[in-house]
């Protein structure tokens, strides 16, 4: 069974380094969670560092202004990185493209200075996905059509944030990843950088080692996230411990009704997806 701690201080003397999830966990797009800030400028100050590992799907040094106008202390985090930032290196390889993206115009900065050329579905050499062009309308089934025919074409699909859905107040999302389930599903190939995949990891794990001056002993590393399939997957694949926070994008789903943690509701969470985590909290608290 996962175990319960009552907060992130019942594991400060079993990990060096923590790799945290930014939405769901810190805060809803709206605002930021007090507490889980808290915890994590107690961590920095007196554990180790914390390596903020989001799959926003923008370079994080262009997030860091959203983190700032949500409350999150710059002294919760120690180091930043993103999706965006991983996914760069599969975009400047197949420069100059071209290449149709597919996004809002705030994604436009993932693209800077990487010598790509712009085309619409019919000339593309591959497909860049940042979202929905407008997540608060649309769905992945507006863009069924388009993607089924690049999908013939034999496009590749290069995703810049793996998520499905992201919580936005008290709403869920669409993001990147649910249009690369369906490009998938219409028979096209897909690319992701981000959770869970090695990549993100990777850079997370060299600025830990750059900010301990040293090797990072993997066995006491802690991911803490609230995607079952990004987070925890993640986690796993990369033989790293894991804290899932419940609530995040599954709400009340593992909360029992007197508002504790329901360990039965977090197995059956965890196994639906075949996965388990070596800790659950309803919240990151201290």
């Amino acid at each position: 069974m996962t175990d319960l701690p009552s907060g992130l201080s019942a594991l400060a003397d079993r990990y060096d380094v923590l790799l945290c999830d930014v939405w769901g966990v810190i805060h809803n797009g709206v605002e930021s969670f007090p507490a889980a800030c808290a915890a994590l400028v107690e961590w920095r100050a007196h554990h180790g560092p914390v390596i903020l590992i989001s799959n926003a799907p923008r370079p994080s040094a262009d997030v860091v202004a959203q983190l700032d106008g949500l409350g999150v202390p710059r002294e919760a985090w120690s180091a930043f990185v993103t999706s965006g930032d991983a996914t760069r290196a599969l975009l400047r390889e197949r420069a100059p493209g071209p290449v149709w993206t597919v996004g809002p115009e705030r994604d436009a900065v993932l693209y800077a200075d990487l010598g790509l050329a712009f085309s619409g579905p019919q000339d593309a050499a591959f497909i860049s996905v940042s979202g929905l062009q407008d997540d608060e309308a649309e769905d992945p089934e507006d863009y069924r059509a388009r993607l089924g025919l690049a999908a013939e074409r034999g496009l590749t699909l290069v995703c810049a944030n793996p998520d499905r859905v992201v919580q936005r107040g008290d709403r869920l999302i669409y993001c990147g990843g649910a249009l690369a389930d369906l490009y998938e599903g219409l028979g096209g190939t897909v690319l992701m950088a981000g959770k869970p995949y090695a990549p993100i990891y990777d850079l997370a794990l060299a600025e830990a080692s750059a900010l301990k001056g040293g090797p990072v002993d993997r066995s006491r590393v802690l991911c803490i996230g609230d995607g079952v399939i990004t987070d925890v997957k993640g986690a796993h694949d990369q033989g790293l411990a894991c804290l899932f926070i419940a609530k995040g994008i599954h709400g009340e789903a593992a909360i029992s009704p007197d508002g504790t943690l329901d360990p039965v509701a977090v197995e059956r969470l965890l196994a639906a997806e075949s996965l388990g985590a070596t800790h659950a909290m309803g919240d990151l608290v201290w």
